[in-house]
């Protein structure tokens, strides 16, 4: 069976893909010639999915998921939340977002922190969301050069590494990605839709 992954990301694209089963074949953005930019413009991450999963919808008649995350920073009232990729501003990268989280966060004791992803599906006429978090802290330094977004500063509760320095099935194990994408297929195949 075919589903749309609503993405252009092709790192996130790479984790799902290591997770999905065979009986799934994830379809990118890319291969259903659809080069829009989905706008996010929503208040909250599950609100972010949902849109993102109705203006692709809206396009194709086939099942459809897409996933919104953000890294909330309790000490910093929940930034940067529901503007994590655009951090730092709408023209900047990855490194300009960490260099102002770890700015905003240099003379705070608490460091604490949890990456939340919800994911949307739209399937059969109904609309499904699931919900994964990982609980963290924020390094003072970077450290590894795997994932992508805020891996290198992030390290999982319980673990010595950050995102960035464990492989990718490691990562995907307990990441907050991987327990929301975990939770969507044990719902599709309950529903038989994998078989």
């Amino acid at each position: 069976m075919e589903l749309i992954f609503a993405t252009h990301n092709n790192n996130k694209l790479k984790e799902i893909q290591a997770m999905m089963p065979d009986s799934i074949k994830l379809l990118s953005l890319e291969d259903v010639k659809m080069h829009d930019e989905i706008p996010e413009t929503a208040d909250t991450i599950k609100e972010n999915a949902i849109l993102k999963t109705d203006y692709v919808r809206d396009l194709f008649d086939l099942p459809v998921f897409a996933d919104d995350t953000g890294l909330i920073v309790p000490a910093l009232n929940g930034e940067p939340g529901v503007k994590s990729a655009r951090y730092a501003g709408l023209n900047c990268d990855s490194d300009d977002n960490m260099n102002l989280l770890m700015e905003r966060l240099s003379d705070e004791k608490d460091r604490s922190a949890y990456f939340l992803t919800v994911i949307s599906l739209y399937l059969n006429g109904e609309q499904h969301t699931f919900e994964g978090r990982c609980d963290g802290e924020i390094l003072r330094e970077r450290s590894g050069a795997k994932g992508f977004g805020y891996d290198p500063i992030f390290q999982p509760a319980g673990f010595e590494q950050s995102f960035a320095q464990m492989e990718l099935g490691e990562k995907a194990s307990i990441s907050h990605r991987g327990k929301a994408f975990k939770k969507m297929i044990a719902f599709l195949s309950a529903t038989n839709f994998s078989k």
